[in-house]
């Protein structure tokens, strides 16, 4: 009896299977550390207790997208070790914050197959969700997937798409509790922007770029222990380079959405995502942002703001589309997403 595993294949997966994920993770202060390190992260919450404490939390957090690394890189053994590609997002909403010592399991649901046309791959639709050592639920997602047959002559699943949100609406985003901007020190946080600075529709041309180097990729990729394939083993790739993982690109491009952003503190909801084109060793990242929409909270002077964020490899800022339709070239990332700022 084979001990190895390897891995699901799109006929493996079922609509209604559940997913348990091994093996859970206690992450400490080195992610924090590590994350830093890789990413020019700077929002002022999860860079200093101090801070974290004056608006209301018991010490700064796990970065929200480290804590989202570690979820997803828990489910890649199961759902994206045969993947070619991860195509998107959504329904995502960070329920509780993640702190130093808190352990993390996570759990899919399979919620929609399709076989693609050439009959050698098809998509699959998982909703993640991450738990702590409470059994609290701190991220939930959706995701889709393309995955390789093992036989490509195996008859194709009866299809099922989910139904999804287009948006998540303001009043389901979850606020940490006990969070407060009302005595926010803007000084410390880098930047005067209140949430009433900003308008819908304004757009915002981060200006800072990073090279993606491939030393950098592959500790973070081993950091979220991230086994797809396409990040480790060049055999996989008919060019004979590694994939860069796609949570590394969200992370640059958030990092870079500091400098016009910096008060965009916390992130509790992932609308929609899109990687729209690969992402390889070398590769300069930029990003632009635009407003897309804001809201009212209860909590005292927290402000949601809904952005748009796009990393891009180049090219003029504020350009996300060709006509026909697609997205063009150089963009690498459309991410939508909510997140708090003081107001």
């Amino acid at each position: 009896m084979a001990k190895t595993n390897p891995g699901r294949f799109f006929e493996d997966y079922t609509v209604g299977q559940e997913i348990r994920h091994a093996v859970p993770r206690t992450v400490s202060g080195g992610e924090r550390a590590l994350y830093h390190a890789l990413y020019p992260a700077r929002h002022a919450l999860y860079s200093s207790d101090e801070f974290a404490r004056s608006c209301g939390l018991v010490s700064a957090p796990l970065d929200d997208l480290a804590a989202f690394h570690v979820v997803f890189g828990k489910t890649v053994p199961d759902i994206s070790l045969n993947a070619v590609a991860n195509l998107g997002y959504a329904e995502g909403r960070w329920l509780r914050p993640v702190y130093v010592g808190d352990t993390l399991r996570s759990v899919s649901q399979v919620i929609g197959v399709k076989q693609n046309s050439n009959g050698k791959t098809g998509v699959v639709w998982v909703r993640t969700r991450g738990l702590n050592q409470r059994d609290e639920v701190v991220i939930e997602y959706v995701r889709w997937v393309m995955v390789r047959k093992r036989d490509p002559g195996a008859p194709a699943p009866e299809t099922v798409l989910p139904d999804l949100d287009r948006a998540i609406s303001a009043d389901r985003l979850v606020i940490p509790e006990g969070l407060n901007f009302s005595n926010y020190d803007f000084d410390l946080a880098g930047e005067p922007h209140r949430w009433d600075d900003y308008a819908i529709g304004e757009q915002i041309d981060h200006v800072d770029g990073v090279t993606i180097e491939e030393a950098e990729h592959m500790l973070a990729t081993r950091l979220w222990q991230n086994t797809a394939k396409v990040h480790f083993d060049t055999s996989t790739s008919r060019d004979g380079t590694r994939l860069i993982y796609g949570g590394h690109v969200i992370s640059m491009a958030r990092a870079l959405s500091f400098n016009g952003l910096a008060n965009a503190q916390m992130i509790v909801g992932l609308n929609g995502g899109a990687h729209a084109n690969p992402c390889r060793s070398g590769t300069t990242i930029r990003a632009w942002s635009e407003v897309l929409d804001k809201a009212d909270t209860p909590a005292p002077g927290v402000g949601a703001i809904r952005l748009r964020l796009v990393a891009t490899s180049g090219g003029a800022p504020f350009c996300l589309k060709g006509e026909d339709g697609k997205y063009r070239p150089e963009v690498l990332l459309d991410l939508d997403y909510w997140a708090l700022m003081p107001q």
